[in-house]
């Protein structure tokens, strides 16, 4: 048997496993918000805007610093990095999936459920952490949904 190299690892967290319309509001915000994440510099600062403009200042930056930790330590403690489609791709990536679930599942109150989903992501001793944040984040994108629905499913498709 042989090593699976980590080009081929990384090949299957972007493989294609749905679309974007297959998962819920709470779910698709969080795969739309992590690419937007992913972007640098540029994608963060609009995250903030959208949070503090539809939450309002304080509320807004705390949503933001929140899902921003998140992927922060997605980023840092990850088994490896979480593989992304472009912005307006309207497939689902593996890993993108996993981060959607883990969201929705800490956003529904299934810690251990998401955790489990965090251990996928990250280190097993930081999973209940995250999951922690994950509902932190699920909350914000909750009321971010009630106060500005998102527009119709994005068509386009780029890869």
């Amino acid at each position: 048997m042989t090593e699976m190299t980590n080009t081929q690892i990384a090949n299957r967290g972007g493989a294609t496993v749905g679309h974007l319309t297959d998962l819920s509001a709470v779910e698709a915000a969080s795969v739309l918000y992590l690419r937007m994440w992913g972007e640098g510099a540029k994608g963060i600062r609009q995250i903030q805007r959208d949070f503090t403009a539809i939450l309002g200042g304080p509320d807004g930056q705390m949503a933001f610093l929140a899902f921003d930790s998140l992927c922060q330590n997605c980023a840092n403690y990850g088994r490896r990095p979480l593989m992304r489609h472009q912005l307006k791709c309207n497939c689902l990536g593996a890993d993108e999936n996993c981060f959607a679930n883990l969201i929705g599942a800490a956003g529904e109150g299934a810690r251990e459920d998401a955790a489990m989903m965090a251990a996928l992501i990250v280190r097993p001793d930081l999973a209940f952490a995250l999951a922690d944040l994950a509902q932190q984040v699920a909350l914000t994108f909750q009321r971010l949904i009630h106060a500005a629905p998102l527009a119709a499913p994005i068509k386009t498709t780029l890869h």
